[in-house]
């Protein structure tokens, strides 16, 4: 079957691809003056725009995947491929902040002098290029979770930036060298923040948990209401990929005609997408007083009840 849903418009990709070319050619520079600055703030700064170029890889790359046809092998197409670069992108951050808080307890043992000046020219170039970039990205992040991952990265990089100005600012005055691993820690730490609300949504939707923020109790209460519709049960709701929610459930119905059981479906429907944005609705009907188990109530459920089965 085939979904009508555009993730990740092209100008988004080609927003994506920009931003890769200039991270990464930032990148190098970074490190560059990271390593004859003698600035651990500098390099793990480097190190996050890097993880920055790879997240902004893997968001391109999910939502190119994501753009592809459904197959008869995979009927809701790759919409996952973009929550697995979320969960990848989230996962990276955390290594790279472990790797910044070993790095920095070493140089609080072991101090090295640190050149100030490289460090806040680079450091304003960073915080210009990733508040470029988090601007580029920030309407697409809003509905997409994958590029909502690159995003926070981008805006996290360019808080980290501003850090490692003020590091250079203080390295500047006092000439004290472990304001740079103190920053570095502290940018570690907001790595950890920052990668934690990806990281835990991500594994939700891998999951198939309830998308964040419903409340089954109301979505339970809201298909009761629909008039016709005597009992629910059986009642699921997952998300397949961003801005994709999926419900299935089965519905008691009294006996009516084919034309009555369509238009409960219809209502069904219609309010799960409007009150809930689900957009995939898989509902089975069941005539009161049947037992499923019984072949003459199923014999006579499909005489009497309309088609069982409805997907929209």
């Amino acid at each position: 079957m085939t979904h009508g849903h555009d993730h990740g418009s092209a100008a988004t990709g080609q927003r994506l691809v920009l931003s890769i070319v200039i991270t990464v050619a930032f990148v190098i520079g970074e490190a560059i003056a990271g390593y004859f600055a003698h600035s651990l703030a500098l390099l793990s700064d480097a190190g996050h725009n890097f993880a920055d170029a790879l997240a902004l890889v893997l968001s391109w790359y999910g939502i190119w995947m994501a753009r592809k046809p459904s197959t008869q092998q995979r009927t809701f197409g790759y919409h996952r491929v973009g929550i697995f670069a979320a969960l990848v992108n989230a996962v990276s951050l955390v290594v790279i902040a472990l790797l910044i808080f070993w790095e920095a307890a070493d140089r609080l043992g072991h101090p090295q002098p640190v050149h100030s000046a490289p460090m806040i020219v680079v450091a304003l170039i960073a915080i210009g290029m990733n508040t470029s970039i988090s601007l580029w990205l920030r309407r697409e992040a809003q509905h997409d979770l994958n590029v909502r991952s690159a995003y926070v990265h981008m805006v996290g990089d360019a808080i980290s930036a501003a850090g490692v100005v003020v590091a250079g600012i203080v390295v500047a005055f006092t000439g004290t060298s472990f304001a740079d691993p103190i920053v570095s820690i502290l940018i570690g730490l907001l790595i950890l923040w920052s990668s934690w609300g990806i990281l835990h949504e991500s594994v939700n939707v891998l999951l198939e948990s309830i998308p964040k923020g419903m409340d089954m109790d109301l979505v339970e209460h809201t298909i009761g209401g629909v008039p016709g519709v005597l009992a629910v049960h059986d009642l699921h709701v997952w998300t397949i990929g961003s801005g994709i929610i999926a419900c299935s459930c089965h519905v008691t119905v009294g006996e009516q005609s084919i034309r009555g059981g369509q238009d409960v479906l219809r209502v069904l429907n219609s309010e799960l997408k409007s009150r809930f944005g689900i957009s995939h609705s898989t509902i089975q009907v069941e005539v009161e007083g049947c037992d499923p188990n019984d072949m003459y109530c199923i014999a006579r459920a499909v005489r009497h009840e309309p088609a069982l089965k409805h997907r929209h």
